[in-house]
């Protein structure tokens, strides 16, 4: 494994947007900020919310401009690194008042030539990765937040700079969190997203060049705690639009709004921070091998029925290896946090050797005798992300046969069940070894995220493990 490209691939991971692609950053990120950058360090959080916002973009019919977007959000708060459902990195410095941030973050904006025919012979404006420092201040007087970003995969070739104030009032288990923004983004920037280019004018597009844009937003996030560790969230956010934009000939809107609502549950009490690990199980960790094949049917509906059949689009095989460690534990489930390596083996079909990365919180519990206290077996659920270096075949022949994209991107679902191996053998090396069945899949969420790129479907695999647990 090229430790470079892992690291490349879990900051890809940790990536999240917050509202509209074609809406400005500045709208964005702000609508999408959950308070989470205060928690305790280790703790980890899964959730999801709906988006709803305006393209500044031409839109000629109800199908230029999406009604909805699920997005799942994946937090994590650590010493060392961060994500925080809109962006991800690591800590340079930070206390309770003061952050120093390397940070990177997806820029989620984009405009598809295919959207409608005005836009043909437009050359198609691409996301991108924005990295750069940040730096969080917070006090009795508020929070203030600034960045510094580039483009670091050569697609707008541009930079940005964004400030913003917020102030929030608690009021029992209810917040508001009222803030205000401003955004700069430099020529090249402007001229990617909102220009046109000599190759690409017409007689109702004419070329247009906008230089650098200036973006100033307003809005409000609310929060609802229903417990210490599950909240609600409903987010609104306004904006005007820099002159030099709402005159772009691909542009029709000279305002913008946001909205985005949803939840998280939180696996620690991040609003009244208290110990969540049993004394004697904080340094729990485990790591697990598994190998196995393409399955044919999809993970819930048909191989958590008992299908085990082998795939008709392809005949391949994935290996992996994962490394655990416990979030939370309770007297019937115990929340685990893992990071997977799996290395999918297709050159046989045509597709190469590459591997794939998969972000994930499990819940896991177990099964016992009813008439002793004999652990006989564990069975846990995962949910998270997975990013592969190259899309796997079968996902790439099950799209084309119903005409549908692909993503490198994708959610991550994991079943698995095993048994102790201590109740077989009676060697001390696998006292704490279990070994049993773990079923790996991919999908898009049955093509509601654009953050998934709005695929419909996905991939399984069913393998075989076996598991060891240390620290305890």
């Amino acid at each position: 494994m090229k430790t470079p490209k892992l690291i490349a691939c879990t900051l890809h991971l940790a990536l999240l947007p917050a509202l509209f692609d074609p809406l400005p950053a500045q709208a964005q990120y702000e609508v999408a900020e959950i308070p989470f950058y205060a928690a305790p360090d280790g703790t980890a959080a899964l959730g999801g919310g709906l988006r709803l916002g305006q393209s500044l973009y031409r839109a000629f019919d109800s199908n230029d401009q999406r009604q909805f977007d699920l997005v799942p959000l994946y937090l994590y708060n650590g010493k060392y690194a961060f994500f925080r459902g809109t962006s991800g990195g690591v800590h340079l410095y930070k206390n309770d008042r003061f952050q120093l941030n390397l940070l990177g973050r997806y820029r989620f904006q984009k405009l598809d030539p295919d959207r409608n025919a005005f836009y043909a012979g437009i050359e198609e404006r691409r996301q991108s990765l924005d990295g750069g420092v940040e730096v969080r201040l917070r006090g009795g007087w508020g929070a203030l937040n600034a960045n510094y970003l580039v483009d670091t995969l050569g697609r707008h070739e541009g930079e940005s700079a964004e400030i913003s104030y917020r102030f929030r009032f608690d009021r029992g288990r209810f917040s508001l969190s009222p803030f205000i923004s401003y955004g700069w983004n430099d020529d090249s920037l402007t001229n990617y997203y909102f220009g046109v280019s000599d190759a690409e004018a017409r007689p109702d597009r004419p070329a247009y060049s906008p230089g650098e844009s200036n973006w100033v937003g307003f809005g409000m996030n609310t929060t609802w705690w229903l417990s210490p560790r599950t909240q609600f969230f409903a987010n609104i956010g306004f904006g005007g639009v820099d002159t030099v934009v709402s005159s772009s000939p691909l542009v029709e809107e000279d305002t913008q709004s946001s909205f985005f609502a949803g939840g998280t549950y939180s696996f620690g009490n991040t609003r009244e921070p208290t110990d969540y690990i049993t004394p004697g199980r904080e340094s729990e960790w485990s790591w697990r091998a598994n190998y196995g094949y393409q399955a044919s049917g999809n993970i819930v509906g048909e191989i958590d029925q008992g299908d085990f059949s082998e795939s008709e689009f392809a005949d391949t095989h994935l290996g992996g290896v994962t490394l655990s460690k416990l979030l939370s534990d309770g007297p019937r489930v115990d929340f685990v946090g893992r990071l997977a390596a799996f290395r999918h083996l297709e050159e046989d079909e045509g597709n190469g050797n590459f591997w794939s990365y998969a972000l994930y919180v499990m819940a896991r519990g177990k099964g016992y005798s009813p008439w002793t206290d004999r652990e006989l077996f564990r069975y846990g659920f995962g949910f998270g992300m997975s990013y592969a270096e190259k899309v796997p075949i079968t996902e790439q022949r099950k799209q084309a046969s119903k005409g549908n994209n692909t993503s490198k991107f994708l959610n991550y679902l994991e079943l698995q069940l095993d048994l102790p191996l201590r109740n077989l053998f009676k060697a001390r090396s696998v006292r704490n070894c279990y070994a049993g069945v773990t079923v790996v899949h991919r999908s898009g969420i049955f093509g509601t995220s654009d953050l998934l790129g709005d695929v419909a479907g996905g991939s399984d695999w069913i393998t075989a493990h076996i598991e060891c647990t240390g620290g305890i």
